[in-house]
């Protein structure tokens, strides 16, 4: 008899096949969001970096505002969350409301960009999770339900010998490899995004707090 993975996968019983299949899937769907989320969070990092960057330049606020709406930029990240309380200050100061209400009002809005900002990063993330988390399980109940068929036959055999259960036992042990290869590699992209997204947010959350600075700066020099 071939022992090659496909024969074993094709002698297998419905329910090792299905569980087989199943997690054959999940493993190509996860690939695809972390190969989505990599891109993303790269970008995200690039984005940060450019516009630190520019924001810190003696260009100017409004300078920055001007640049990135004549080359149709869409703001990501920090940009967004700089766009959000930037507008909104110049909406309130043209409104003639008091400082502390200004800033405090700019830093909501910030916050709910900031919030906006992380569940983008965080976007397929529980999907990951799930696939690492889950598929050892479902790949092990395959793996015991083999294995319980396997030795259901042995009953019905004319000799117990180890070369009778060793086909059905290798046909089971597939379901348990697969499990593996699906959540080993969505556990390692799940903690290495997890682990970059803290990063961001901690990034954003300082901007968020010099940019503050600035704001309330500025309006000290006007009240002086």
């Amino acid at each position: 008899m071939d022992n090659s993975v496909i024969d074993l996968f094709l002698n297998a019983s419905f329910i090792v096949q299905s569980v087989i299949t199943l997690l054959l899937i999940a493993s190509i769907l996860s690939w695809m969001v972390i190969f989505e989320r990599w891109l993303y969070i790269q970008r995200s990092e690039e984005e940060f970096s450019d516009f630190e960057e520019m924001f810190w330049s003696d260009i100017g606020v409004e300078k920055i505002m001007e640049i990135r709406k004549e080359e149709g930029h869409i703001p990501l990240g920090a940009e967004s969350i700089f766009q959000s309380g930037y507008l909104d200050y110049k909406k309130y100061k043209s409104q003639n409301l008091e400082s502390d209400l200004i800033l405090e009002s700019v830093q909501r809005s910030m916050r709910v960009s900031l919030n906006h900002e992380q569940t983008l990063l965080e976007k397929n993330l529980p999907f990951l999770a799930t696939v690492a988390s889950s598929s050892p399980y479902i790949g092990l109940f395959g793996t015991v339900w083999g294995i319980m068929n396997s030795f259901r036959g042995l009953v019905e055999a004319n000799q117990a010998t180890l070369t009778a259960v060793a086909p059905g036992i290798s046909e089971a042990l597939i379901a348990t490899a697969v499990g593996l290869f699906a959540a080993i590699p969505a556990l390692i992209a799940y903690n290495r995004f997890a682990s970059k997204i803290d990063a961001l947010i901690s990034l954003y959350e300082s901007f968020i707090e010099e940019f503050s600075s600035v704001l309330n700066r500025e309006e000290r020099k006007n009240k002086a």
